[in-house]
């Protein structure tokens, strides 16, 4: 049992480091299989079954009183995660994200204090334009995270994530267990036209 312990921690810290020796050479870190297949698979379910019940709500833009809704800028529907639901998949998620955040903080100091991640859905027709995840009042997001839940996702189904460095552009293809990270603060990025339903679980990892 040790051993297998011992086994699946190297796993995980290989693919942590992927994540972060990535993001170190060109800002984006860019991980396959962040997500194991069970896992991804339990999210994705989970996900599928608050969209069955109507459960995922259309997102906003901005954050407290300055919150608002514009289907021309941003058209996804999102579920917040909380360890209150006391949900088994949501937990394996938190304790995956518990040790990623604390790998992170032991090998680069980032600091880390917390995080938040909601599913995301976009129906075939949506998208998300041109932004930065930093809110002008708050400056606690440190680091963003997607990890997709897309399997068999094709060219032709859209729904890269693009981002937009200061000398070209990065398309990403949102495809099954991988996971994207960048400073929260530094990179402008949208989520181009989906002609495909497009599953992911999105958040920040923040300080205080």
């Amino acid at each position: 049992m040790v051993v297998c312990r011992r086994f699946q921690w190297q796993v995980l810290q290989t693919i942590f480091d992927c994540l972060i020796d990535s993001y170190i050479a060109d800002k984006v870190g860019i991980a396959e299989h962040f997500l194991s297949n069970g896992l991804a698979d339990n999210l994705k379910a989970n996900l599928k079954a608050l969209y069955a019940d109507q459960q995922m709500l259309s997102a906003g833009i901005g954050n407290n009183t300055l919150l608002q809704q514009d289907k021309l800028i941003r058209s996804d529907k999102i579920y917040w995660l909380d360890p209150l639901h006391n949900d088994v998949h949501e937990n394996d998620f938190f304790v995956l994200m518990d040790l990623f955040v604390r790998y992170l903080n032991s090998s680069c100091y980032t600091g880390i204090t917390g995080y938040e991640f909601h599913y995301a859905l976009y129906e075939t027709g949506s998208f998300y334009k041109k932004h930065l995840d930093q809110f002008r009042n708050n400056k606690s997001r440190a680091f963003s995270m997607i990890m997709y839940l897309n399997t068999d996702w094709q060219e032709q189904d859209g729904g890269e994530l693009c981002i937009h460095h200061g000398d070209h552009l990065q398309t990403i293809a949102p495809l099954y267990g991988k996971c994207v990270f960048f400073k929260s603060d530094e990179l402008e990025h949208e989520v181009l036209l989906t002609h495909q339903p497009r599953l992911s679980v999105t958040g920040w990892l923040k300080v205080d």
